[in-house]
């Protein structure tokens, strides 16, 4: 294949969904457009506007033709999705949203997952075990199930939309999905178990080739026919790829949106919690990966109500000397405290005040995943927190190995792109320069032995 100029990436996130058009010279974006992720209430279930993103996909992939030209295309998404197709290739049922309450079948499945030290997978609420929304549909929608013929994770729905190519990707089958045998590199019985052998199509590399673009795609986008199509990647694995081309040695790289994943290159070895949301993710090359996680894009947005205040000395002074703190956790359904109500310490005195504390809370519990997955060497953040000063600061004064963000834009987009440039130099980066370490490493340490003592249940995490 000839290295491409312009890569399309469509990229699609629990919030948004999105198609950028990178140069690969420059490994940027020149061209972005989004619309939301909306999850529609309709019957028979919540599921996500599958065809409005289409038609969004390929409205945007003609406009970005005829402006600049596209030489190939590569899909990332969020994890914890697959679709179910007939034998004609249609949808064989919507897309469950994995926010769904799936709790009148979690019984009858919690007795055929396998265990935790076969899959790396902890036991999630609602969806977020791919398997358990597979298990549910079966129970739930039996003609579906009896018209389905293939399952493909997300982001190889969208490359058998534009070529037609069945596929599964290691990296979404790698994501907390209980399909996935890590350490074989192989299906898990549970495929056997919910009779998905030869419907669920075989897993691939994501940088492997799935096909071209075909005649029908070609005509409607001006694209020319056969433009190769990547597989496919997790999001959070595209934040990962770009250095795992071009770095040695134990690193970790925190992925920051909806979710912030934490993922661990040569870190410590050791027994992973599973009822702290810790697992074992595979990456792109197909190896397992130590992985935390909680919900920390959803929490930002929950706590700051909509404010973009920036934290004043005075603002800065407050929460030090006054021991402001917002305890685990503001999403009880996940991460390193489930379960836990912590809230606010005491009511924040200023809009500024809010956002530091709440900065750092967020640091704190990114700090508390990158020690459950044995983190070590260098933190890299990728995404919207890496433009979080009071975010880094805290989190360097608790990374004694050092905190670094992407000298230019990365993320996902980019990690998708770079399937296609094997041979594309890794991506270079700043090193955080860390506060004032002494009260910030005081700071924390007050934090984690509040943390740790026991919070009231939230009635919440046991929906």
């Amino acid at each position: 294949m000839t290295t491409p100029r312009h890569i399309a990436v469509i990229d699609v996130g629990k919030t948004n969904a999105k198609l950028a058009l990178v140069d690969a010279a420059t490994l940027s974006e020149i061209a972005v457009v989004k619309r939301p992720n909306e999850v529609l209430p309709a019957p028979p279930y919540p599921h996500y506007d599958l065809e409005g993103h289409w038609d969004f996909f390929l409205g945007h992939l003609a406009a970005f033709q005829a402006s600049h030209g596209i030489d190939a295309i590569s899909v990332t998404t969020h994890g914890a999705a697959a679709v179910m197709l007939d034998a004609e290739g249609r949808l064989a049922a919507p897309m469950l949203d994995y926010e769904h309450d799936l709790s009148e079948t979690a019984g009858a499945y919690d007795r055929l997952r396998p265990d935790f030290a076969v899959t790396g997978s902890p036991r999630l609420p609602f969806g977020l075990n791919l398997g358990a929304k597979l298990h549910y549909l079966s129970v739930t929608q039996p003609g579906a199930w009896a018209r389905t013929a293939h399952v493909v994770t997300y982001p190889q729905y969208w490359g058998f939309r534009l070529t037609g190519a069945l596929a599964t990707d290691v990296t979404s089958l790698g994501c907390h999905t209980d399909l996935w045998d890590p350490a074989a590199r192989r299906f898990s019985p549970l495929v056997a178990a919910l009779g998905l052998e030869g419907r669920l199509a075989p897993p691939h590399r994501s940088s492997d080739i799935l096909g071209g673009v075909s005649a029908e795609i070609a005509a409607r986008t001006g694209l020319s026919e056969g433009t190769p199509v990547a597989c496919g990647i997790h999001d959070s694995n595209a934040s990962l790829y770009p250095h795992l081309l071009g770095r040695q040695g134990a690193f970790s790289v925190v992925s920051t949106g909806t979710w912030v994943v934490c993922m661990a290159i040569g870190g410590a070895a050791g027994a992973r919690d599973p009822a702290r949301d810790t697992l074992v993710n595979v990456n792109a090359m197909g190896d397992p990966v130590p992985s935390a996680r909680f919900m920390g894009g959803r929490e930002y947005e929950i706590v700051r109500q909509g404010s973009d205040a920036r934290p004043s000395e005075a603002d800065r002074r407050a929460v030090l000397e006054g021991g402001l703190m917002l305890l685990p956790s503001v999403e009880p359904g996940s991460g390193p405290f489930p379960g836990a109500c912590g809230g606010w310490t005491a009511p924040p005195p200023t809009d500024g005040a809010r956002m530091l504390a709440l900065a750092w809370y967020l640091a704190l519990m990114t700090d508390t995943c990158l020690g459950l997955a044995g983190a070590e060497g260098p933190v890299i953040v990728e995404g919207p927190f890496a433009a979080n000063p009071a975010y880094l600061e805290m989190l360097a004064a608790l990374r004694p190995a050092g905190v670094e963000t992407a000298a230019s834009a990365t993320g996902t987009s980019i990690g998708a792109a770079m399937l296609l440039l094997p041979d594309a130099p890794p991506p270079g980066t700043r090193r955080v320069a860390p506060g004032e370490t002494g009260p910030l490493a005081a700071y924390a340490a007050r934090w984690r032995e509040m943390a740790g003592r026991s919070a009231p249940a939230c009635p919440a995490a046991t929906a």
